[in-house]
């Protein structure tokens, strides 16, 4: 879909849900987790267990929570080791950008990936109550109360879209709230930086994505409280 994007939430499409599973296939029921598995959750001694395969000699930066991270991960049923997801058979085989510690992947792979560094590997354990929880998720091929198994390959560690320092770079008038055309202007400065060639789809996609999720009073723009993540910042 290359066409504009519209400023309310994007209604829900087969086309829409096909590209969001392209482009952040292991976030779809994330918030859903939460929200309905929140008894398991609570578990406090449950946690994620990670062994780090290959640690690079020079380690930095290293991943925080808000930071853009481009990375490879493969996903393992621990049950009988049957692999369920693996992201180099994913949208012409581009490693995963996602923001960190914000929900767009599975409560486990946001713990998982803090403090890695670019070129660590990382096999990681993650319990039901920290992935898909009592539910599972049937399109992944995930059952109910299913431990998972990720190996991760991290690419990049950019610092990410939900810094105020970032915050104030896109919001060029200084009006303290981000209109449509702003966030697109970054994504654009974003995407050339790093060099990759994409679909025009993808800048689309994300731009409708960022909108559904932080435009909560549906307004056409997100404010610095829609916006930003650390509860600690102040705009």
């Amino acid at each position: 879909s290359g066409g504009t994007v519209p400023r309310q939430r994007p209604p829900p499409s087969a086309m829409g849900r096909g590209l969001a599973l392209l482009l952040l296939p292991l976030a779809l029921l994330a918030a859903l987790a939460q929200a309905e598995g929140g008894k398991t959750a609570e578990k406090k001694e449950e946690e994620v267990k990670i062994e780090v395969l290959h640690l690079p000699e020079s380690c930095s930066p290293k991943s925080k929570k808000g930071d853009l991270l481009n990375a490879h991960y493969d996903g393992y049923l621990a049950s009988d080791g049957s692999k369920f997801y693996c992201s180099r058979t994913q949208n012409e085989g581009h490693p995963k950008w996602f923001v960190l510690g914000v929900g767009q992947v599975i409560k486990g792979l946001d713990i998982a990936m803090m403090n890695m560094c670019p070129g660590e590997k990382r096999k990681v354990i993650i319990p039901p109550s920290l992935a898909y929880g009592q539910q599972g998720y049937a399109q992944g091929k995930i059952p109910p109360n299913a431990t998972l198994i990720f190996e991760i390959e991290l690419y990049a560690v950019n610092k990410g879209p939900r810094s105020v320092e970032a915050f104030n770079q896109i919001d060029k008038d200084g009006d303290k709230k981000l209109s449509e055309l702003e966030i697109s202007q970054y994504l654009k400065e974003e995407f050339a930086r790093d060099g990759k060639k994409r679909d025009p789809s993808v800048h689309d996609e994300i731009l409708a994505d960022i909108f559904k999720k932080n435009d909560h009073d549906g307004d056409g723009f997100i404010s610095a409280k829609e916006y930003n993540v650390y509860q600690h910042d102040e705009l």
